[in-house]
């Protein structure tokens, strides 16, 4: 039991470590009203003036509905993993198989449903 929890933990760690988490955005940049590539949403969050175009509530409703549909997509990753943990440690039983393939199956709909929702979202909202 003290393995895999060892296993596991230094699993996480290089996975976080791979997906760049830690590396800080916009370390170059001491200014980021300044800074040419960061988006208006982190200009308005850090307190600058947004200027013509930025800081209108289509802004803001975006800002906060790709908040949320990118904390989904970061809880179905994390189910993709507990299901492909679920999965290699199953040992054979049929009915961890089974969950761990739910999982992983749910989870990869649940990011196409989030890039999709993203989509439609800031279409509609350019629209209106």
């Amino acid at each position: 039991m003290k393995n895999k929890i060892i296993k596991l933990t230094a699993t996480i760690i290089t996975l976080v470590g791979l997906t760049g988490i830690s590396t800080p955005a916009f370390a170059d940049c001491t200014d980021p009203c300044n800074c040419p590539g960061i988006p208006e949403e982190v200009k308005i969050a850090s307190g600058c003036n947004p200027g013509e175009s930025g800081g209108t509530i289509d802004t803001v409703i975006i800002s906060i509905l790709n908040g949320i549909i990118g904390i989904l997509a970061i809880v179905a990753v994390v189910v993709i993993i507990i299901g492909g943990v679920q999965l290699m440690t199953s040992a054979g039983d049929a009915g961890k198989v089974k969950r761990g393939k739910d999982a992983i199956l749910y989870a990869c709909i649940g990011l196409v449903i989030c890039a999709l929702a993203a989509t439609i979202v800031n279409f509609v909202i350019s629209k209106l």
